[in-house]
């Protein structure tokens, strides 16, 4: 239940950050027209560098960092209750009595090509 609640918080989080992201204008298309309009002696305008925007994309992001966090937290906890689940241990030593591979698999005699000798050019057929 409580893994689902993050998801849900996760997924909105991902989908209001791109969203915001890109519905935001960028820093350097300020720049020009505040150099030539002469509204503010500040490199951005004169809302400034921070504007409501940027914050709330902040915020998201770190919500979307903390969810993350916490989904990994809580996959790492599920993967170690069922690694421990009670499923046997791994053969640590070969038996002996498992055959090899070399065993398992006949092998061809190989076999040496015959050519067609008599004028020195193999036949074809």
């Amino acid at each position: 239940m409580i893994e689902t609640v993050v998801v849900v918080i996760h997924l909105m989080a991902a989908l209001a950050l791109v969203g915001l992201v890109l519905i935001q204008q960028g820093k350097g298309a300020e720049t020009g027209a505040s150099f030539g309009s002469g509204a503010s002696g500040t490199v951005f305008g004169s809302q400034g560098s921070a504007t409501f925007l940027s914050r709330l994309t902040a915020v998201l992001a770190a919500v979307f960092f903390v969810t993350s966090l916490g989904l990994a937290f809580y996959a790492s906890n599920k993967a170690s209750v069922v690694r421990d689940a009670g499923l046997p241990a791994p053969a640590m030593q070969r038996d002996a009595a498992v055959p090899t591979i070399e065993e398992d698999v006949p092998v061809l005699e190989e076999q040496a090509p015959q050519a067609d000798t008599t004028d020195g050019v193999p036949s074809v057929e």
